[in-house]
């Protein structure tokens, strides 16, 4: 059995409120291309197709056609379950008929959690997203209060299904315990209620998990997620995305490997001065047709410097001023007191010098008295 973990579509999602459909669309293609190439034996949507519960009707559209590419014009079975960002009603419309195809989908908490699809010598369990309520009405046990106590009731069911001459391969979407998050998911429950554990899984030859977008945010031989397909944060700008192929003969786990993709569009983030940015010489050579996330180096006020920004960088996605962010540290790790001084404004000048590391400007000592002389004239 050869097959493709991905996971974490986001179908529709937009980054900074540019759309991403045509970056989608090209990273699943290399996908595909790679799932031909391949000769796999299925194809594995580990949840969040979808980035919301009621997509816009171009990302239904996109997906629609995926699926479609997949499974109807390339024949390649595919398992998806549903993720927190889904909609489990209405990823589940049509679902009953799909599996004509080999297009199975499982969206909720059913008698079909338990009973695997068989691909050649594997039983594929697929489990998708859920809320402890939901185990607690199917099981009608009061006790499943948490995931970790509702998971563990559904594997041991699980087991009871399990053919010993086969592998048993299960598609989730939770967030196992020590894995590490990026700022594009969304905790699902708050308090870290949401963990489960790697070793309610380790009945399980392989466990293909989504949910987390860093392909790496678990250590662990057999419970792995995929990533996302697209950088959906900065924090995301220098990881590496793709999806898993797993390979599996009669003894288990015969081979694992990690396939990069790369969209025409990418996350650069350039921090320099505003001067540097703008000058010629230094934006010619950079791709300013990506995703660019811009940290200012500068801590003079700079009028509409997001706008005159994008008469050069058209995609800016957003912008912070480094110094400015560590202003707080600096004044922590100020190591000297600074000289008492008669005058409020030369007192300010020194603060100043000693948490920015220069001095302020003639503009701004000009400003700086004004503004003291004012505060003066209030309090007189």
């Amino acid at each position: 059995m050869k097959f493709i973990h991905t996971g974490d579509w986001h179908i529709g999602k937009k980054l900074h409120g540019f759309q991403l459909l045509a970056e989608q669309r090209e990273v699943f293609e290399q996908l595909l291309e790679t799932a031909k190439s391949e000769k796999v034996d299925a194809i594995v949507i580990a949840g969040d197709l979808f980035d919301r519960a009621v997509p816009p009707a171009e990302a239904v559209s996109v997906l629609n056609q995926m699926l479609i590419d997949m499974n109807l014009t390339e024949q390649i079975p595919v398992l998806a379950i549903s993720g927190n960002h889904d909609s489990a009603t209405r990823l589940e419309s049509g679902s009953q008929w799909f599996k004509q195809a080999n297009l199975h989908v499982q969206t909720k908490i059913n008698d079909a959690v338990f009973n695997p699809v068989t691909l050649g010598n594997t039983q594929f369990f697929l489990l998708p997203y859920f809320d402890p309520i939901d185990a607690r009405l199917y099981f009608e046990d009061e006790t499943l209060d948490t995931p970790e106590r509702a998971v563990q009731k559904i594997v041991n069911k699980m087991i009871e299904q399990f053919d010993s001459a086969k592998n048993q391969v299960l598609i989730s979407h939770f967030f196992v315990t020590g894995s590490l998050r990026t700022d594009s998911e969304t905790e699902s429950t708050v308090g870290g209620l949401d963990n489960v554990s790697a070793g309610v899984f380790k009945d399980f030859t392989y466990v293909a998990l989504g949910h987390l977008h860093l392909p790496n945010a678990l250590s662990h031989e057999s419970v792995r997620y995929s990533g996302s397909l697209l950088k959906y944060s900065v924090s995301e700008a220098d990881q590496q995305k793709g999806f898993r192929i797993i390979e599996l003969d009669d003894e288990g786990i015969n081979e694992q490997s990690f396939h990069t993709v790369q969209p025409t569009r990418d996350i650069l983030v350039l921090e320099e001065a505003f001067a540097t940015l703008m000058d010629e010489s230094y934006y010619q050579n950079v791709k300013r047709d990506q995703f660019i996330y811009i940290k200012l180096k500068d801590t003079v006020m700079l009028p509409n410097a997001m706008n005159r920004l994008r008469e050069v960088y058209p995609n800016v996605i957003g912008m912070e001023r480094v110094n400015q962010k560590g202003l707080l540290s600096g004044m922590k790790q100020a190591k000297k007191e600074l000289p008492t001084a008669s005058a409020p404004n030369v007192l300010f000048g020194q603060y100043f010098e000693e948490i920015m590391q220069e001095p302020l400007t003639p503009k701004q000592v000009k400003l700086v008295e004004s503004l003291f002389e004012e505060f003066q004239k209030e309090e007189d």
